[in-house]
């Protein structure tokens, strides 16, 4: 029987990340399967992860076609845990820059919410090797989000998450508007303002050491409108539409 828990990876040129990553979340004292979502990397990324999965069947691959974005990459994945039946679905890059040693505070979190997003900002901030201007960037994302939708979370923008299946079978994943790096702040919005329980960790950020950021400007301005579609689809509320579950 599998266990309960999956972790999504979306992969695209993470050759060189993809042995540590598989390493790092395979050792866990924690029983859980490991989705690798390949969207077609030219560097064999994918064929990589072909021969972890032939070696070990608590790793998955689910091949895409073409690069086609982070949010529609997680989407397939999410899709293809919901009907594979796990009850715990976690989200995580695949640089590291997302401790893997941080799954089981996700998890105690989890028993008492919907959601457990990772954050980097809750009792100071929590970056390594980000550039200044990257950091500001961050930090300013997080306010702007904060002050346009009322999301009342320190890291709104944050990527390294723990959905409950309810959580995400209360989302229509095909209606999801977001791609980029925004796609984290829908889907949490999308939780949160339904009144479901949305918790955070403390994690460390590591900024990546091989390869090469997905950030652009086209990343940028899509998070830019997103935050006021968001406003807008919940009525122009800056709280949820029914008062948070307590159990």
């Amino acid at each position: 029987m599998s266990p309960e828990t999956i972790v999504i990876v979306p992969t695209y040129n993470e050759r060189e990340n993809l042995p540590n990553v598989v390493a790092c979340l395979m050792q866990l004292p924690v029983k859980l399967h490991l989705l690798v979502v390949d969207d077609n990397s030219p560097d064999g990324t994918g064929k990589l992860a072909d021969e972890f999965a032939a070696a070990d069947p608590r790793i998955h691959v689910l091949h895409r076609p073409q690069k086609n974005g982070l949010g529609r990459a997680y989407c397939a994945g999410f899709a293809w845990a919901l009907e594979k039946g796990y009850d715990f679905i976690f989200e995580m890059d695949g640089d590291l820059s997302h401790n893997p040693d941080d799954i089981p505070s996700f998890l105690a979190a989890i028993q008492n919410a919907d959601l457990v997003i990772g954050s980097r900002y809750s009792n100071g901030i929590r970056v390594i090797n980000w550039p200044l201007n990257r950091l500001v960037l961050s930090l300013g994302a997080a306010n702007y989000v904060r002050l346009i939708t009322g999301l009342p979370f320190s890291d709104p923008t944050g990527g390294y998450k723990c959905f409950r299946r309810s959580a995400l079978q209360s989302i229509d994943l095909n209606a999801v508007d977001s791609n980029g790096y925004s796609f984290q702040v829908e889907l949490t919005h999308k939780i949160w303002r339904q009144g479901l329980r949305v918790a955070e960790v403390p994690i460390i950020f590591t900024d990546r050491f091989h390869g090469r950021s997905k950030m652009s400007g086209k990343i940028v301005k899509e998070a830019l409108l997103m935050v006021w579609r968001l406003l807008i689809q919940n009525g122009l509320r800056r709280k949820p539409r029914f008062n948070p579950k307590n159990s």
